[in-house]
């Protein structure tokens, strides 16, 4: 079992920043890739980003490659996400997730296994 919690979240403006970070409990941060995951209101929950256990591969959507750095941080449990230049339709309840994935990034939802709560991020124009 890995609980995850999500901080971080905020209202900021157009091209501001916001540093996104997830906490992990329980099991082994470091077998696990972890990614990070988005919902719009309305809206289905779609892949940001993710990275491997090792930190050695990141993959990014397209929609904030160029804005958007993840980072973890496996003697601390944690890993971060950067967001520069946030744009309004940025605006989303972000998600952290854990999954054990062996070989290759994991994109989709049912890749991962275990979810944090959520956080809110709100980007006014």
């Amino acid at each position: 079992q890995v609980q995850l919690v999500e901080s971080g979240g905020g209202l900021v403006q157009a091209g501001g920043s916001l540093r996104l970070s997830c906490a992990a409990s329980g099991r082994t941060f470091s077998d696990y890739a972890m990614g990070w995951f988005r919902q719009a209101p309305g809206k289905e929950r779609e892949f940001v980003v993710a990275i491997m256990w090792s930190g050695g591969s990141t993959r990014y959507a397209d929609s904030i490659k160029g804005r958007f750095t993840i980072s973890r941080d496996n003697a601390k449990n944690t890993v971060s996400l950067q967001m520069n230049s946030l744009k309004p339709e940025d605006t989303a309840v972000y998600y952290c997730a854990a999954g054990f994935i062996v070989g290759r990034i994991g994109i989709r939802e049912n890749d991962y296994y275990y979810w944090g709560q959520g956080t809110q991020v709100t980007v006014s124009s």
